[in-house]
């Protein structure tokens, strides 16, 4: 994967930064900028009458070709709109964080056209028969462009992975109820909080017990038990780790974030779990928020559709966001600071350097789940005069749908952006004892979420959203 554009946050160092300037330095603050400016704007659509619909335009269902062509023939501007929407909002972001939108604007435009064709096969009739859902479509595509096509360097200024899902998942607030986060959360961090420890423990033990550094040991169970790539990153800079570090534990990171997009929604098929226990394991198990976006959406897909598995898609992705964004992710900053204590107190012991700051916890805290959080409270807030009746009639239509499907979009965006940025020659050089240390927690993780979701919460996560 490159390291450099795909995964890794173009933030600026925050020792460098007041707490005003974070606000337009930071890839989460405008994440969150750019998700709350579209579900304010849904809402004054939505007040005066009107709504975002026409611009969050998506390919329509469809069992024959001619039926797809008629429906880009009619909506040609709307998605022409859409693009320069994304465009714009994208393109502003990046400039005030300093990168060249002279190169993301072509890149962007190849991911938009891409992301187009593969939305529409996922609405192809027989998609389900043959497993072609959107985001697994998205990445394989992508791997595969990217492992045995070579695009120009600079097309990776496109593949924003990171900005894309932080930005997609603001979004996702506005389509969960904040009372419902507020019921399920306790839930969600007791049982996020279990499997971080232990998770975190295992693969520590493992890496010191196969040789590894005590910084890139840590690295790595943060990685495993926080939040994948920006965990890593983070705890990285907080422990003074080696610069090859997060490159090794980024690397490991996807690849078991690949595989389990793949493992945790076949295994969960296969055991017949009802949506919102399977969303809560793979919240629980999955090492990255794009790839367990992917397996619980595909999930969800499933429920209602294939014999054995009950429930509604929005169970699965809803238990999975609890799980992941409220359970997991929050505890960033917390793991960078005690790590940065341990690092400082006992493996640089007697060793010049800085001293652990409190404020790290802030500084490393991700700031899109604040987004995704006032999402929530936004739309709960300004829904909550409607009648149930009413809610499904008009604000399902009007204002949360179109909201969905913009979702929908940059969740596409930051599947594919994966696939591009994933290259194998690059994976095998993070070596094996990494990947043995992670490997040991992964399986220890994965046991562990199941018996947590399917067993000791198992009528929590059934009920999700009833």
């Amino acid at each position: 994967m490159n390291a450099s554009q795909g995964s890794i946050p173009a933030d600026r160092d925050p020792a460098q930064s007041t707490a005003w300037r974070e606000l337009w330095l930071k890839e989460d603050w405008w994440a969150v900028w750019l998700g709350l400016a579209l579900v304010v704007a849904a809402y004054f659509l939505f007040a005066s009458g009107s709504s975002l619909k026409w611009i969050a335009v998506t390919p329509v269902k469809w069992s024959h070709g001619s039926e797809l062509a008629a429906h880009f023939l009619v909506n040609w501007t709307r998605y022409l709109a859409q693009f320069a929407l994304w465009l714009v909002l994208f393109s502003a972001a990046l400039s005030a964080l300093g990168h060249r939108v002279r190169q993301f604007v072509p890149a962007f435009a190849f991911v938009y056209v891409i992301s187009v064709l593969i939305f529409a096969l996922g609405q192809w009739s027989e998609a389900n028969r043959y497993n072609l859902e959107p985001p697994l479509v998205a990445l394989a595509l992508g791997l595969a462009i990217s492992n045995f096509l070579r695009l120009p360097g600079w097309f990776d200024a496109g593949f924003r992975v990171e900005f894309y899902i932080k930005t997609g998942i603001v979004l996702l607030g506005a389509t969960l109820p904040f009372t419902l986060i507020v019921w399920a959360g306790p839930v969600a961090i007791l049982q996020a909080s279990i499997v971080s420890l232990v998770t975190f423990l295992v693969i520590y033990l493992a890496g010191r017990r196969l040789g590894l550094e005590p910084k890139l040991s840590a690295v790595l169970g943060a990685g495993g038990a926080v939040c994948g790539v920006s965990a890593a990153i983070a705890v990285s800079g907080a422990v003074g780790a080696r610069k090859q570090d997060a490159p090794v534990a980024i690397t490991t990171v996807i690849l078991w974030a690949i595989v389990m997009i793949f493992v945790l929604p076949f295994v969960a098929r296969a055991l017949e779990l009802p949506a919102g226990i399977a969303g809560a394991w793979i919240g629980t198990s999955e090492f990255a928020d794009a790839a367990g976006l992917a397996a619980a959406e595909t999930y969800g897909r499933m429920a209602g559709t294939v014999a054995g598995i009950t429930g509604t898609a929005d169970q699965a992705t809803f238990a999975f966001t609890l799980m992941k964004v409220v359970g997991r992710d929050v505890w960033i900053g917390i793991w960078a600071f005690v790590l940065a204590i341990i690092a400082t107190t006992y493996w640089e012991r007697g060793q010049p350097g800085a001293r652990p700051d409190a404020r790290q916890i802030w500084w490393r805290f991700p700031k899109f789940v604040l987004g995704f959080l006032a999402a929530s409270i936004l739309l709960t807030a300004v829904t909550t005069r409607y009648s149930l009746a009413d809610y499904d009639k008009q604000v399902v239509p009007g204002l949360v749908a179109p909201l969905k499907n913009l979702r929908t979009w940059a969740f596409i965006f930051c599947f594919l952006s994966i696939g591009l940025t994933t290259r194998f020659r690059e994976l095998a050089r993070a070596g094996l004892r990494p990947l043995l240390a992670f490997t040991v927690g992964a399986a220890v993780n994965v046991l562990l979420g199941y018996w947590l979701s399917a067993h000791l919460f198992a009528d929590h996560w059934q009920h999700i959203g009833h």
